[in-house]
């Protein structure tokens, strides 16, 4: 797993001695607008975080991939992940602290995660699920150029998009 770039973030891969600053980043109670909520202590982000530091399922058969963003300044501003199948089907998954919303960051984020895992990692769909109330997730699929799809296995509450290619 490699160090990635934007034109504007940087995509660093996701350590243990990460959770300080993340920690504090995921305490933003925007993010949990519409689900989740934030870390109950900067332990169990630390603990968390070395878990993933394998890169892989507890199976072996998918890579769990997360980079932390940052922008020039070296300032952590969210994160972007994915699990990618051994068929090549990556499901993919971001958050910014909401200061950061609306500049496309995101998005230059996303799309360079997902050059990555469709260079290194065999990516060939690329899929996310979000809550359907959840217009700025939707928007920014959108812009990435995601369709609808419709998955057997999501809360009703829910909408999945694709990406092939």
């Amino acid at each position: 797993m490699r160090t990635l770039a934007s034109t504007r973030t940087t995509l660093e891969p996701q350590l243990a001695s990460h959770a300080g600053e993340m920690f504090a980043l995921l305490q933003d109670p925007r993010i949990y607008e519409y689900e989740n909520e934030p870390p109950a202590s900067q332990a169990w982000l630390r603990e968390r975080y070395a878990k993933l530091e394998t890169r892989r399922s507890g199976d072996g058969t998918e890579h769990w991939l997360n980079w932390i963003v940052r922008i020039a300044s070296g300032e952590a501003i969210g994160y972007v992940q994915a699990s990618v199948e051994p068929g090549g089907r990556a499901f993919v998954a971001y958050v910014l602290a909401s200061r950061w919303w609306g500049q496309g960051l995101a998005q230059e984020a996303v799309q360079a995660m997902m050059d990555e895992l469709r260079d290194a990692y065999g990516a060939k769909r690329f899929v996310a699920v979000f809550k359907r109330a959840n217009a700025r997730s939707r928007a920014l699929l959108v812009r990435l150029h995601f369709e609808p799809v419709a998955l057997p296995d999501i809360d009703d509450d829910e909408d999945a998009m694709e990406l092939v290619g």
